[in-house]
């Protein structure tokens, strides 16, 4: 009768000493992803800030080909010039 209640207090013991393993790999887990999430919630959250300002992108498309145009004329003045034909 006691070698059963010793079976029982070790067995007992184990099952305590697995949970309390497991829901500590469950308590460590639950904080990370907490911090993971809050992470994405910052990045989304400074993405939504960047984008704010998307309707400034064709204004200055706009402008990258104004001064495109302006260096192909000025590219093709000299390459005129220097070949000796007239300005």
């Amino acid at each position: 009768m006691v070698t059963y209640w010793n079976v029982v207090l070790v067995l007992g013991a184990v099952v305590i000493l697995a949970l309390f393993a497991l829901l500590s790999l469950l308590v460590h887990f639950v904080k990370q992803m907490d911090l993971r999430v809050a992470a994405v919630r910052d990045t989304l959250a400074a993405v939504t800030e960047h984008t704010a300002n998307t309707a400034l992108i064709p204004r200055a498309a706009e402008s990258v080909d104004a001064v495109l145009a302006e260096g192909l004329r000025h590219h093709a003045f000299l390459g005129h010039v220097t070949s000796g034909g007239e300005p």
